[in-house]
């Protein structure tokens, strides 16, 4: 990795740690996720809705954080069942 994007990955990291910090959310569950959310916010996005992706990683997070139990787990399967949602969308090859 280049400086440059070493630097915006230790600002993106510094940025997401209080905004975890502020809302009081354990950071794992998100660490957890990451991947697989980002993943799916860039399917929607060129999917379904680029302006709906944003808002479907906070749906999905609402979700999971209402789900009983864990939420690692619980966003993890939010994640999944929207992924699926995309794959199944009528338009899923159109430009979004």
């Amino acid at each position: 990795m280049r400086g440059d994007e070493t630097e915006k990955m230790a600002a993106m990291n510094r940025w997401l740690d209080a905004v975890c910090a502020e809302l009081e959310v354990d950071r794992s569950v998100m660490d957890a996720n990451s991947t697989a959310l980002l993943r799916l916010i860039s399917d929607v996005a060129h999917g379904p809705s680029r302006p709906g992706a944003p808002l479907t990683a906070f749906l999905v997070g609402l979700a999971g954080a209402s789900a009983p139990g864990p939420a690692a787990p619980a966003v993890g399967e939010r994640i999944a069942a929207v992924s699926r949602l995309v794959e199944s969308w009528p338009d899923a090859g159109a430009p979004a």
